[in-house]
C-alpha cells in the first residue's frame, strides 16, 4: 500500500518525461514494442556439441535464458516495471515460462517461474530449468500455481470473474499478499515461450496487464536461410527467429538497443557465460566481485 509492494521497490531518480508516460500509456497493452531478433544458430549448435562431448546437456532454451539473465544484471532499468502509475524495480531477476505436462493436444500446461540473482553460472541456470521441467512434466504433478487456479475454478462462473477481479484491484493498489505474488506467473521480469519445442513458429505474445511483465520472449522453430558472411559472400545460415514484446514505458530504446546487442554477444560466444559474472549493476551502481557474490547470496536466503 501507499507505493510499497514486496516484489520490488519504488524507483524515485527519473526524469520527468519518464515518470509521466505510465499515466498517458495507463496499459502495458498501450506501450508494447514488438521486434524481432533473428538468432544464429551455428554458435549455440557447436557449443552444445562441445559440451556434450564433454557430459554436460545444453539446449537452446538453457542458452537463451541465461543470456538473458546475464542481460539483466548488466541492464537492470530492462527489470522494472509500472504498477498504478508508478515505475518500480524487481527485487530479484525472474523467468516465467510454460511446461507441456506431456507431448499431447489435450494434455494440461504448468506454469513455472524461476527465481535468479544474475549472478549464476550457465550451468546453475540449466540445472535450475531442468529441476523445474522435471518437476512439472507429469500429468499428476501440481504446483503451487495450479492448485490456486483449482481452487478459483471450483467456484460458480460469477464468482471466479469476481475472485480474478479483486486480486487485480488488490495488485493495482499494492495490498495483493506475498504468497500470491510468488506463485504468480504474470509477476515476473522475462515470459518466455518455447515454440521451437514443438516445432512451432515464433509469434508475438502480448503483454498481460496483471502482474508485472515487462518482456515477452517467443522462441520459434529454425529454418534454414540466405545471409551474407564475413566474406561478402551469400551462404545458407541456419537461424531461429526470437519475437520480443517490449513495454517501452520503463526504459528508452537506446538504452533497450544496448542490452539486445550484449544479449546477441553473449550468444555468438555462449562460451562466456560458464563462468559467473566479476560484476552485478544495481541500477546505478556497479558492484563488483565478493560484494557481488555477497549480494547474491543474500538474495538467495530472502
Amino acid at each position: 500500500m501507499f507505493g510499497f509492494r514486496p516484489d520490488g521497490k519504488k524507483v524515485k531518480d527519473i526524469d520527468p518525461i519518464q515518470r509521466i508516460v505510465p499515466h498517458i500509456m495507463p496499459t502495458r497493452n498501450d506501450a508494447q514494442n514488438m521486434t524481432q531478433f533473428d538468432c544464429p544458430c551455428e554458435p549455440l549448435d557447436a557449443f552444445i556439441i562441445e559440451q556434450s562431448d564433454k557430459g554436460t546437456e545444453y539446449n537452446y532454451m538453457h542458452l537463451i535464458i541465461a543470456a538473458m539473465v546475464r542481460v539483466y544484471a548488466r541492464f537492470p532499468r530492462l527489470n522494472r516495471f509500472i504498477m498504478n502509475g508508478r515505475i518500480y524495480k524487481h527485487n530479484t531477476i525472474q523467468v516465467s515460462f510454460v511446461v507441456k505436462k506431456n507431448l499431447s493436444p489435450d494434455a494440461p500446461d504448468a506454469l513455472v517461474k524461476l527465481d535468479f540473482t544474475g549472478m549464476e553460472t550457465l550451468d546453475e541456470i540449466r540445472q535450475k530449468i531442468d529441476d523445474a521441467i522435471d518437476a512439472n512434466n507429469n500429468i499428476d504433478a501440481n504446483n503451487g500455481t495450479d492448485k490456486i487456479a483449482r481452487i478459483l475454478t471450483l467456484t460458480p462462473n460469477f464468482l471466479i470473474k469476481w475472485s480474478v477481479g479483486l486480486i487485480k484491484f488488490m495488485d493495482k493498489h499494492s495490498i495483493l499478499p506475498n504468497a500470491i505474488i510468488k506463485l504468480s506467473p504474470f509477476h515476473t521480469s522475462l515470459f518466455l515461450t518455447n515454440m521451437k519445442s514443438i516445432k512451432g513458429p515464433a509469434i508475438y505474445h502480448h503483454l498481460y496487464n496483471f502482474g508485472t511483465t515487462g518482456i515477452f520472449m517467443a522462441m520459434g522453430k529454425e529454418s534454414e536461410v540466405p545471409v551474407v558472411n564475413a566474406d561478402g559472400q551469400i551462404v545458407v545460415g541456419k537461424r531461429m527467429p526470437v519475437l520480443i514484446v517490449t513495454d517501452e514505458r520503463f526504459c528508452d530504446g537506446f538504452y533497450f538497443v544496448s542490452a539486445m546487442k550484449f544479449w546477441e554477444r553473449l550468444l555468438r560466444h555462449p562460451a562466456q557465460m560458464l563462468e559467473a559474472p566479476e560484476a552485478l549493476t544495481e541500477d546505478i551502481k556497479v558492484i563488483f566481485g565478493r560484494k557481488a557474490r555477497e549480494m547474491a547470496q543474500q538474495q538467495k536466503q530472502a
